[in-house]
């Protein structure tokens, strides 16, 4: 399916994980295709400015439900220890990775840079090659990602998406246009 991806789509992956590596998640969720949807200056995000959001709206929004992972880090941070430069220099020390956790027996389960998508994430990504086969579309752009993430309708994107007041039929159609244009 990923021969099929434009370099924007493709982007939208990375910058997917990205996000979920910097808010500290262990998975890549629906919340953090649509960070990366906004973090890029492509059609399917000039589409989501339209219609009211800006990706620091969401990333504050997706903050507020599920964190960043480091409270340990703030309450640290009162305390005059910077959790980021304690990091640094263990992983300096002892190597990339060195603080993941890892199971009974001293070895690594995965590469701590393989982030694994949510089964919601992964919905959209197959929903996103259903839209585009739907409007007869040999690729799949950022925006039939976007259109896909439209379509799963129920993870902490949607959710988002809901709470600012997006109206989600007018922008599927706005989506639509664009494409057919």
């Amino acid at each position: 399916m990923f021969e099929r991806f434009t370099a924007e789509a493709r982007q939208v992956v990375v910058l997917a994980q990205e996000e979920a590596r910097s808010l500290r998640h262990a998975s890549i969720g629906t919340e953090h295709l649509l960070l990366a949807l906004l973090g890029q200056d492509t059609p399917a995000a000039a589409a989501l400015r339209r219609h009211g959001l800006t990706r620091e709206e969401v990333a504050a929004a997706v903050q507020a439900h599920v964190g960043g992972g480091d409270l340990d880090a703030d309450a640290l941070r009162t305390l005059g220890i910077d959790l980021d430069a304690v990091r640094g220099a263990v992983e300096a020390t002892f190597g990339p990775g060195a603080l993941e956790a890892r199971p009974a027996g001293g070895r690594r389960r995965a590469s701590p840079s393989h982030v694994p998508f949510t089964p919601r994430a992964k919905t959209v990504l197959e929903l996103s090659l259903r839209e585009a086969l739907a409007l007869k579309h040999n690729r799949i752009t950022d925006t039939h990602v976007l259109l896909g993430l439209l379509r799963e309708g129920r993870g902490l994107a949607a959710q988002v998406l809901h709470e600012r007041g997006v109206d989600v039929a007018a922008l599927r159609r706005d989506l639509v246009a664009a494409l057919a244009a």
